[in-house]
């Protein structure tokens, strides 16, 4: 039996800088989870992506991420896009710096 469809967001990779984007209401490809669009039907869902994976010169590796409303935006259900939205090492730069310094961390 087919598990019910869950909300996603379409996930990728920004081509030249490499950082984790996502897809927002309005087409435009956003580097904060929160400002994505969370998309509840499965054939808008697909549509979308189908639409992202048009777009090689922007995004690649387009996917659809499991994610629930959270209270500012789409948040991840998953420890792996979790740890994408946060960057990619433990160093903190980047995405990193804003979420260290409001958390209290120290920068290495």
């Amino acid at each position: 039996m087919p598990r019910p469809f869950t909300p996603k967001v379409v996930t990728a990779n920004d081509l030249v800088e490499g950082d984790v984007i996502y897809l927002a209401r309005d087409g435009s490809w956003v580097r904060d989870m929160c400002m994505a669009w969370l998309i509840e039907d499965e054939a808008e869902a697909a549509t979308q992506l189908a639409l992202a994976e048009t777009q090689p010169e922007i995004a690649v590796g387009a996917y659809l991420a499991d994610a629930k409303a959270g209270p500012n935006g789409p948040v991840p259900t998953h420890f792996r896009e979790a740890f994408r939205a946060k960057g990619p090492s433990n160093r903190f730069h980047g995405k990193q710096t804003a979420t260290a310094s409001q958390e209290g961390f120290a920068h290495v």
